[in-house]
């Protein structure tokens, strides 16, 4: 297949357009004229990823690997290391991230990972009524993200309902009806707010909770004519 009729199918499933305006998801590295013989999807592209695979191996990942503007590439720093062995290489790579949390990714850890219904849903936001004890909920993420330590703000000893945002939503709390708000990278500042406010945080991680994804993917593209291989992501976070 050729790079733009794969960019075609992610267009359908997932439209680019719905990406937020700091994005940068759609083809980041490649030639829509160029054939690909196999795709690897994962959450994000490492060095070790692009040596493992051969020429005409398209990556589609969720982290775009250029974010903001890009004034350089110095081929000794991040990300331009990665992009100057894509294409001595001559592979490709889209990102399909703030679109495809909208459409797929934050409903499928809702509903599969955390086996929850949605009542109410506003983009990058789910939420259902539960009846947990905080003893029970540590057990459910504790099986869905890993048996780590989470960081709580607010703690509950009962809890009646549930937000999530996979990744990083601490921005999105005002716009949270739940009494517990399941989300990444909470900030101190994030935590003094919801704490003046009342509102249960947990911070359940940004890898843990978005490392779903090539298996999410793989899955929605099971119908192409060309194989798709996971590459298992690498949590960038080692505990001591």
């Amino acid at each position: 297949m050729k790079l733009k009729e794969i960019h075609e199918v992610l267009e359908r499933l997932s439209p680019f357009e719905l990406q937020e305006s700091w994005d940068n998801s759609g083809l980041i590295v490649g030639h829509p004229e160029r054939e690909v013989e196999r795709i690897v999807v994962s959450l994000d592209l490492d060095v070790s990823m692009i040596e493992a695979q051969e020429e005409g191996t398209l990556f589609i990942v969720h982290h775009p690997l250029i974010f903001g503007k890009l004034t350089e590439l110095d081929f000794s720093r991040y990300p331009a290391n990665l992009i100057e062995r894509l294409i001595q290489k001559r592979q490709s790579l889209i990102a399909m991230h703030t679109n495809f949390d909208q459409t797929h990714l934050n409903r499928y850890v809702f509903e599969k990972i955390l086996g929850l219904v949605p009542e109410r849903e506003e983009p990058f936001l789910l939420e259902a009524k539960v009846d947990w004890s905080l003893t029970e909920l540590k057990e459910r993420l504790s099986e869905a993200f890993g048996p780590e330590h989470f960081r709580v703000v607010a703690p509950r000893e009962h809890i009646g309902s549930v937000a999530l945002c996979t990744g990083a939503g601490a921005s999105l709390m005002d716009r949270v009806e739940a009494e517990c708000f399941l989300t990444g990278d909470i900030k101190y500042h994030d935590a003094m707010k919801a704490m003046s406010q009342g509102l249960m945080m947990v911070d359940i991680g940004h890898w843990e909770s978005e490392r779903f994804f090539g298996e999410l993917m793989a899955e929605q593209l099971k119908n192409l004519s060309i194989s798709v291989i996971i590459a298992p992501s690498k949590n960038p976070f080692t505990t001591l």
